[in-house]
């Protein structure tokens, strides 16, 4: 299992065409530990993304420290889904999930990962035949198809309608299930981060820093149940107002 430790002292954007530069974040530390599942909440142009470029190793130019720790790898692998699906539109669902395998097919790998998120009626189909929520689950199979030790995940439902993305919550749960592993979930949406989460990190505005976080205390039952969710939330919101200006 996958420990990692966050230190970002700064992150500056230069100016383009004479502008100032840009501080993104500024003192940014916080721990996920092995196998749990943290939603990171904020504003748009937060520095969400940013920070999780900073630790998919995407983005290198920045002052601090990236700590991930596993108790038998080296190296930990680190499965990252995107905004946006990023599919190849000329490599059918199955071609675009074995990518990620090493050159032999992936067949033992893929295959239950088609069934476990329903994939399998259109393994063969190309991107433009499927709907965006289609897509979003084939992205999700390809991430853990690697069976990565951490998942990125930056807001990988935001476009997705409100049945939609509570299947999509659901099969990202199951998945997760059979096979913990540690995850960071970029959201802005207060009661997916609820859903989801064992832990809340609420990010200011720009430059970034945590300004509040918090167990979630309901049980994973409880979690499909939309009205102990919107309870909980209220209460949230109650007890902290100031997290109101984040969403």
């Amino acid at each position: 299992m996958t420990e990692i430790h966050i230190d970002i002292k700064e992150k500056v954007y230069p100016g383009a065409g004479g502008a100032q530069p840009h501080l993104a974040i500024k003192d940014l530390g916080f721990s996920l530990g092995s196998g749990e599942f943290v939603c990171l909440v904020g504003p748009s142009g937060c520095g969400k993304t940013t920070l999780l470029n900073i630790i998919a190793g995407l983005d290198r130019a920045f002052q601090g420290d990236i700590r991930l720790l596993h108790s038998q790898k080296p190296k930990p692998l680190v499965g990252y889904v995107f905004q946006e699906p990023r599919l190849l539109p000329w490599r059918t669902v199955r071609e675009n999930i074995e990518l990620v395998l090493p050159a032999a097919p992936g067949h033992e790998a893929v295959t239950p990962l088609l069934e476990a998120l329903g994939l399998c009626q259109v393994e063969d189909k190309y991107p433009e035949r499927l709907s965006l929520g289609m897509r979003r689950r084939v992205a999700l199979a390809r991430a853990f198809a690697i069976q990565p030790d951490l998942l990125l995940m930056d807001e990988p439902f935001v476009s997705l309608d409100a049945p939609a993305a509570r299947s999509a919550r659901r099969l990202l749960i199951d998945v997760w299930r059979q096979r913990p592993h540690t995850v960071l979930f970029v959201t802005h949406d207060l009661r997916e981060a609820i859903v989801l989460a064992d832990r809340l990190l609420f990010l200011g505005p720009s430059p970034t820093t945590v300004i509040h976080q918090m167990e979630v205390p309901l049980t994973r039952d409880l979690r499909s149940d939309e009205e102990a969710v919107e309870v909980f939330r209220r209460k949230l919101l109650s007890d902290y107002p100031a997290i109101k200006h984040l969403l």
